[in-house]
């Protein structure tokens, strides 16, 4: 009788996701323990966890070359050059939102230990959504950033607005998870793998409607993991409920998460199909772009109106996926991670401003701020611009490099579709800036609401975002060099 056989167990691709593990259970732990004052300790424990998981990709990097891959539990998982750079972004993006929490939960008396564990443990899902390799583990590390954020937008547990948002994530989310199931089990039948490389071993033999099928159904699961149009319906109301620092992770780590995941199915998986795909995505481009930006002229509410311009971003960023390449995958992952240092230093200054003691979120909230606190205006105007699209800052080179690739992969009339969707963009981004230097408060003015952390959080971000559009080059060519592997 012959003995089983086991597959080497290798742990090294898994390091920086086993860590910010460990610092979530550390966390959980820690929160047991007798104290008298609040919880600072746990988000430096937190914080700790993330930096240390930024460090272990880092050195990983270094040590293997940006090129290189780590591949474990039988080619589920590969650390590569891709899913080091989309884990660098994922862990910005957490860093800055548990610096930002700190002072907020105090200030809105939601802090809780809980609630560390659970942005560790939904970016312990966005870094599995990374390097994960077979459609089994890109589902289950979406389900893991997803129950996590669902119970995050609904931490303000006395707020109705709160839990509404909380309910409408969970249920469409609950349907687009079903869905894109269902289209796993379609890939399945189809090729007889869930592995991507065989996946697209099997694909390249012929058209089959199975594969067909199962691939339009995961594309409406990565559609509502992005807020892409039509299923984009669940954002305004979740940016809007939800506690501001979570609507930072929702807007920036779980995009980076997957915008990874969707580019490695479809590049690596599915090339074969690249032209099924690639109209079907100009399409939806299109409409998310424009739906938008177009909506969010009409929103009032500064969190919503964030949110329906998360919506355009996402369109902007299809645009790349459509262009295809080296060039077009590679300006996307650029693009997240300009798009991850504004967003979070924009949703950052509204946790640091109030108005007659409760959050300042309406526009009108923000009038005459750059007369009464220059700095933070400015701030909030520097990353506003960035968001527009204005020269020297990250969000005009992102956007250059994403419609320069649609150009030169011969998609014109997109590229020409995404400049005019940014000027429509300027009119509510730039009517921000018109309240704060133009127009006085009505009753009582928006107020600074002191934060150390916040503050650091915001030079972090304004940091990234100057030096992105300032010196872009390194950056560009980094996500470059990631992609190129999945084209080989």
């Amino acid at each position: 009788m012959s003995e089983a056989a086991f597959p080497p167990v290798a742990l090294g691709p898994l390091l920086p996701t086993l860590i910010v593990l460990g610092a979530a259970g550390l966390v959980l732990l820690v929160d047991l323990l007798p104290r008298r004052g609040g919880r600072d300790h746990l988000a430096a424990l937190a914080l700790v966890g993330v930096v240390a998981a930024l460090l272990a990709v880092i050195w990983r990097a270094a040590a293997s070359g940006w090129a290189g891959a780590g591949r474990a539990f039988l080619d589920m998982i590969v650390l590569d050059g891709f899913a080091m750079f989309a884990t660098i972004v994922i862990c910005y993006a957490a860093a800055l939102v548990i610096l930002l929490s700190v002072d907020y939960l105090r200030r809105t008396g939601a802090e809780s230990g809980e609630y560390y564990a659970l942005v560790l443990f939904a970016t312990a899902g966005m870094m599995l959504l990374a390097i994960a390799a077979d459609l089994i583990v890109v589902f289950l590390a979406l389900e893991l950033m997803s129950l996590s954020l669902y119970v995050l937008a609904g931490l303000f547990k006395r707020e109705l607005v709160s839990g509404e948002a909380s309910m409408k994530y969970f249920l469409l989310g609950a349907f687009a998870s079903s869905l894109m199931l269902y289209g796993i089990a379609l890939v399945y039948g189809a090729t007889g793998a869930t592995n991507l490389d065989r996946i697209a071993a099997a694909a390249g033999r012929g058209y089959d409607p199975l594969l067909a099928i199962g691939l339009g159904l995961l594309l409406v699961g990565f559609g509502f993991k992005t807020s892409a149009v039509p299923f984009h319906m669940w954002a305004p109301d979740v940016y809007q409920g939800a506690p501001t620092s979570v609507t930072a992770l929702i807007a920036t780590g779980s995009k980076a998460a997957a915008f990874a995941a969707l580019i490695r199915v479809l590049v690596v998986a599915l090339p074969s199909a690249r032209a099924d795909w690639t109209a079907l995505l100009w399409a939806v481009a299109v409409v998310t772009m424009t739906l938008g930006n177009v909506v969010a002229i009409a929103q009032s509410n500064f969190k919503r109106m964030l949110a329906y311009s998360s919506i355009a971003h996402v369109g902007y960023m299809l645009v790349g996926l459509v262009a295809g390449g080296a060039p077009g995958a590679g300006a996307v992952l650029f693009y997240l991670l300009a798009y991850t240092f504004t967003t979070a230093g924009t949703f950052g200054v509204i946790t640091l401003c109030t108005r007659a003691g409760e959050e300042a979120v309406e526009v009108g909230d923000y009038a005459g701020l750059g007369r009464r606190h220059p700095v933070l205006a400015a701030t909030l105007g520097l990353f506003l611009l960035s968001l527009v699209g204005i020269p020297p800052l990250a969000g005009f080179v992102g956007k250059f490099y994403l419609f320069g690739a649609a150009v030169r992969a011969g998609f014109v009339w997109l590229a020409v579709i995404g400049v005019l969707n940014s000027a429509v963009a300027a009119y509510y981004y730039l009517r921000v800036l018109v309240y704060m230097y133009m127009r006085e408060p009505e009753g009582a003015a928006a107020a600074w609401a002191p934060s150390f952390a916040g503050g650091l959080a915001l030079a972090i971000a304004l940091a990234g975002v100057v030096l992105l559009g300032v010196v872009p080059a390194p950056f560009a060519d980094l996500a470059q060099a990631a992609v190129e592997p999945l084209l080989r």
